[in-house]
């Protein structure tokens, strides 16, 4: 590994704020210029994180072009306790395909940023502010650092939804808030659980010291009431954040009221973080604790599928459809997690990047049609075949993509989940699968609703997609199927570090 390459995570992460420095220099009327910077800058992260995937080894476990530097230091020395935080960056296969999910995701919500007009530059400025919290939450290596990055985040997408959302932005907003900072909450408990247990928040070395003190011969009670207090706080701020069923209604008011490429953002990256976190701290800090609440795991991503799907069929406004659509989805990646074996894992992983680009795509289409009809009620929509047959032709593809069609991202990522829980509860798995039929139907409802039948009255003049829609659409669409024929472009790089959480899990 070149010397060089330890600096390319940290370049990664903090490129956004390049950006951002060249739009506070930039006086406010200069809104074509706002537009350039935030496309440049963009696009420049996007490059450094195909640099980093070029420079990723897809034979190595463990973190790569990692770097840790010791950032400050907090004593209690009547207790003889220090810890040391560090400023830790690094790069492992499950991190790097939700670090290109986000550069890719962040490129199309600049493209659909057209949409907006007020404000140009604090819009872009907390955008790529918010790519910069997201990048740093799947490159940290230290869980203080991922805290903070984690909490950027939360700020800068309260900040977009609250002043460029629509009618009900600001209680989408607070909503927003209340959970999120609820979350954050239990996941600053589990960060001083984690301190105590492992006198670290180095990834790797909080969990060797977990692993150690929990399969002593001799393990304190004292301790392990906290390793489950520390494993279940984890569990709720991640649960909060995926969302899960009953923690999903802040989720749906972000979606309907939240500015198009801030759903775009939130949807596509922001709820996988909560898939994430399971993964990496809960999986890979306390594999033996997750085997026994492996089983709670599977039926609340039953729930999740079954109650999104249903709901997401009797909806009548296209982004209500999306929404609990999502909320069905994340049940798929609950499952994964669930199987707690190599295929479901993987499936998880899969289905996060897979949702996020199929989400992202959708939403810019949405986005597109609002802004050409000033509606998005099923029943105020139809024929729009006749008048925008591109745009009717990519809405068909990422249709197809949701409700799982073979050669498209969606179904690899579906077949793997459930394939990987089946083998250890093919009834629950089975009853899953009905939501499966119902992605189908509340899918096929809405795209025929939308795209088939008589043209309205008032669409009759509705004009096709533009230039600038359509090429990141179409990007977006390659991907989707790129991942859909060629899956092993995604999951080469995560194989290694799968297989080392497998074994701690017996999986």
């Amino acid at each position: 590994m070149k010397e060089w390459s330890t600096a390319l995570p940290t370049l990664v992460t903090f490129a956004p704020l390049l950006g951002i420095l060249a739009l506070l220099l930039l006086p406010n009327q200069r809104v074509v210029v706002h537009r350039l910077v935030a496309w440049v800058s963009s696009v420049l992260t996007l490059a450094l994180a195909v640099c980093l995937y070029a420079h990723f080894d897809p034979a190595a476990s463990g973190m790569q072009m990692a770097v840790s530097v010791p950032w400050f230091t907090i004593s209690m020395p009547q207790f003889q306790l220090e810890w040391v935080f560090h400023y830790a960056m690094g790069v492992d296969g499950l991190s790097m395909p939700l670090v290109l999910l986000t550069a890719v995701v962040t490129v199309l919500a600049v493209a659909a940023s057209r949409y907006v007009r007020k404000r140009l530059r604090t819009y872009y400025m907390l955008l790529l502010l918010l790519q910069t919290g997201m990048l740093g939450v799947f490159l940290a290596n230290n869980y203080f650092l991922f805290f903070v990055f984690f909490e950027v985040t939360l700020v800068s997408l309260f900040f977009l939804v609250g002043l460029w959302g629509y009618l009900g932005r600001e209680k989408a907003a607070n909503h927003f808030l209340l959970y999120n900072g609820l979350g954050s909450g239990f996941l600053l408990i589990s960060m001083v659980g984690a301190m105590v247990l492992g006198r670290s928040l180095q990834y790797d070395e909080v969990a060797k010291k977990i692993e150690y003190m929990l399969n002593a011969p001799e393990v304190h009670p004292v301790l392990e009431t906290l390793s489950w207090v520390t494993l279940i706080s984890l569990l709720i701020a991640f649960a909060i954040k995926l969302p899960v069923f009953p923690f999903h209604s802040w989720m749906l008011r972000v979606h309907v009221e939240a500015p198009i490429p801030a759903v775009m953002i939130h949807s596509g990256v922001l709820l996988k973080m909560g898939a994430y976190g399971m993964i990496r701290f809960g999986l890979g800090w306390f594999p033996d604790q997750m085997r026994e609440v492996a089983g709670w795991l599977a039926v609340l991503g039953l729930v999740n599928i079954l109650y999104g799907a249903v709901l997401a069929f009797v909806q009548k406004e296209l982004k209500r459809v999306l929404a609990y659509s999502s909320v069905s989805h994340m049940g798929i990646i609950l499952f994964g997690l669930a199987s707690l074996n190599g295929t479901g894992l993987q499936g998880a992983v899969f289905q996060a990047v897979s949702h996020g680009l199929i989400s992202a795509l959708l939403f810019f289409l949405v986005g597109s049609l609002y802004e050409r009809t000033r509606t998005t009620e099923l029943d105020e929509l139809g024929g729009l075949a006749k008048a925008m047959p591109v745009f009717s032709g990519i809405l068909m593809v990422a249709a197809m993509a949701l409700l799982g069609l073979p050669g498209l991202s969606g179904f690899i990522s579906e077949f793997l989940a459930f394939l990987g829980l089946f083998e250890t509860r093919p009834v629950l798995t089975s009853v899953g699968a009905l939501g499966l039929v119902l992605a189908a139907a509340y899918t096929l409802r809405a795209l025929l609703k939308t795209t088939f039948g008589p043209l309205k009255a008032r669409l009759v003049a509705e004009g096709d997609l533009v230039p600038g829609e359509t090429v990141p659409m179409l990007s977006l669409t390659a991907l989707i199927v790129l991942i859909g024929v060629w899956p092993a472009v995604l999951g080469d790089p995560m194989q290694e570090t799968l297989k080392v959480i497998v074994s701690k899990i017996g999986g």
